[in-house]
């Protein structure tokens, strides 16, 4: 009955997600919104962490099986692929190392920035 619970709220979380994608004239994702919201619910303490942790840690566990559709519906449309998976490469490498890089240097910012204010 606990994961049933803990389910129901991260769902009741993600509909008001896709509320507020459809009241909303913004082209952002309604997932994004519920991200937000769960976010902002957990920091201000409406939500406690313990009231979703195990369903959460049960959906993250679940997630690799997510993908295996999108990885077959590659593998179906590899002839169309074809003739762009070099550029598609060369693209997914210089954005992933300047993903890393950027969220190297905002970590290494963040990290001074607490023992400055820590001292």
């Amino acid at each position: 009955m606990k994961y049933v619970r803990q389910f129901c709220i991260i769902l009741l979380v993600s509909f008001l997600g896709e509320i507020l994608y459809m009241a909303l004239p913004f082209p952002i994702p309604a997932s994004v919104y519920g991200l937000v919201l769960m976010l902002t619910a957990l920091k201000t303490g409406i939500i406690k962490v313990q009231q979703v942790k195990d369903a959460a840690v049960f959906l993250i566990e679940a997630m690799p099986v997510m993908f295996i559709p999108a990885g077959v519906g590659l593998m179906t449309s590899w002839e169309t692929l074809r003739p762009i998976c070099f550029p598609v490469l060369i693209i997914t490498i210089l954005t992933t190392v300047f993903v890393m890089a950027v969220t190297g240097r905002v970590t290494q910012f963040v990290i001074r920035r607490e023992q400055r204010g820590n001292k």
